[in-house]
């Protein structure tokens, strides 16, 4: 079992180990639920780097709370942009999910608890999603003027137009018993951790290069992410400009309060 080190210098935001030919990437930023910043794509991407070698199988997990619950508001009321901290905007979260349903390798995300937002853009990346009977799936950025413009091609490609579409406007969580049956995740169950190992004693004898293969012959069945990109990119862009979005965000975090209260 071998650590693998992310980006040097402040605390990870992940933590990543080695297990033969599986990688852990872990989540690993409590107090602010695992939300999303640049530091958390960077170490992610770090990770990844490795697993282009190595792995042939990269599970992302969350806390038994909080898999990811979306950009880091907190650090967007203080008057830092979660996606800019020396790093170029949105675009490398966007190539981080590209890179996750593209890559040479199975990306398993394993969902506990609540998943938000940005959030689920890891899972419509994912290759499987697992998640144990507490989970709960919600898109909620209608709510702040926002939408979830880097989620959508990743999450329309698991669920259908549709769904997507329905998960934006509602801005409601759904179950996992919901989730299954709409192809937000492949298996649940109540003892999550079991069936993950059930998954992962059978991918981890497939080889890397049968993994490899396959995930380029299957990248040709699936979207084209190239056109996807600028438009995602552009989106989110104008969103999390807005000002008024800005303030509304501000407003929730250090009152509590949702923009029409």
């Amino acid at each position: 079992m071998t650590e693998i080190s992310t980006v040097t210098g402040e605390r990870a935001a992940v933590a990543v180990r080695m297990d033969g030919g599986v990688c852990h990437i872990a989540f690993d930023r409590p107090e602010a639920n695992n939300a999303i910043n640049a530091r958390l794509v960077a170490d992610c991407h770090a990770a990844l780097d490795a697993c282009e070698a190595e792995a042939s199988v990269v599970v992302l997990s969350g806390s038994a709370e909080t898999f990811c619950f979306g950009a880091d508001f907190a650090e967007l009321s203080r008057g830092v942009d979660p996606f800019y901290a020396n790093f170029a905007g949105p675009g490398p979260m966007f190539d981080l999910w590209q890179r996750m349903a593209t890559g040479p390798y199975v990306t398993l995300s394993y969902v506990r608890g609540k998943v938000n937002a940005g959030g689920m853009g890891f899972l419509g990346a994912s290759d499987i999603v697992l998640a144990d009977t507490t989970a709960r799936f919600s898109l909620s950025e209608m709510l702040f003027g926002l939408y979830p413009a880097c989620v959508m091609p990743f999450l329309v490609r698991r669920t259908g137009f549709q769904r997507a579409h329905y998960l934006t406007l509602s801005t409601q969580p759904i179950d996992a018993s919901t989730a299954l049956a709409w192809g937000l995740a492949d298996a649940i169950d109540e003892q999550g951790d079991m069936l993950l190992r059930r998954h992962l004693r059978q991918l981890a004898r497939l080889s890397k290069t049968a993994v490899a293969r396959y995930k380029t012959y299957a990248t040709g069945l699936g979207p084209d992410w190239k056109a996807h990109r600028e438009r995602a990119i552009q989106g989110n862009l104008d969103v999390f400009e807005d000002p008024a979005n800005r303030a509304a965000i501000t407003r929730y975090i250090d009152e509590g309060l949702f923009p029409w209260e």
